[in-house]
């Protein structure tokens, strides 16, 4: 039996989180290696498996990766979650990667001091509904369209819900304008293996609070 992979993070909502979705979402559990201290993830660097000394690192397959792209496309492809050819994975790659660029922005926002915090979640925000959820509402208009690529369920889906719902923690009518995405939310929200990771108790990380901030830079040291 293949070992479980392990997941090498702080016990925080950050980088790896879009791997704490991808994995339960593809039917594998996990287990993590948390770090809670400067010391901790020094000791982490210490052992020698930490690429460019840098975190998420997930050890899989007998492999410690780094680079949250390459674990997450990895494993999507791995678990048939990548699409069917180059065409797909090429829209899945564009529509990930504009998805983790708003994912990057919302999670740097938590660092600023609160009236630049505000200030920049609105922007952020309104970035969204203007130039993304009004692209995937168009791509969902298509007769039968389910999912965003090949109406079959991919990384893609799983990275949009993730990215709604930290938008709907922000602001709750983020999806008020867009009537396709929120039956996308519903229909994506009631697989059953996200359904699962969605309750209460799971691995799911909660979102960044002042603690998280103080953590992150205790750690990280900056």
């Amino acid at each position: 039996m293949a070992a479980k992979p392990k997941l090498y993070y702080s016990n925080t909502r950050g980088r790896m989180e879009s791997v704490h979705w991808l994995l339960p979402a593809a039917g594998v559990e996990y287990e993590e290696v948390l770090f809670r201290t400067a010391e901790d993830f020094e000791n982490l660097i210490k052992g020698g498996k930490l690429t460019y000394q840098q975190v998420p690192m997930v050890e899989m397959d007998g492999m410690y990766m780094v680079q949250t792209r390459v674990i997450l496309k990895y494993i999507a492809a791995k678990y048939d979650l990548y699409g069917k050819d180059l065409k797909e994975r090429a829209l899945i790659n564009m529509y990930t990667d504009a998805i983790s660029d708003l994912m990057f922005l919302t999670r740097e926002s938590y660092l600023k001091p609160p009236e630049e915090k505000e200030k920049e979640i609105k922007v952020i925000l309104e970035k969204a509904k203007s130039r993304y959820f009004s692209v995937f509402e168009k791509v969902l208009k298509n007769p039968g369209q389910d999912y965003l690529v090949g109406n079959k369920f991919s990384w893609a889906d799983i990275h949009l819900l993730e990215f709604i719902l930290m938008a709907e923690e922000l602001c709750a009518t983020a999806l008020s304008e867009f009537p396709l995405l929120q039956a996308f939310k519903t229909r994506i929200s009631n697989i059953p293996t996200i359904k699962k990771f969605l309750q209460p108790g799971s691995q799911r990380k909660p979102p960044p609070d002042d603690h998280y901030v103080t953590t992150v830079r205790k750690i990280l040291q900056f």
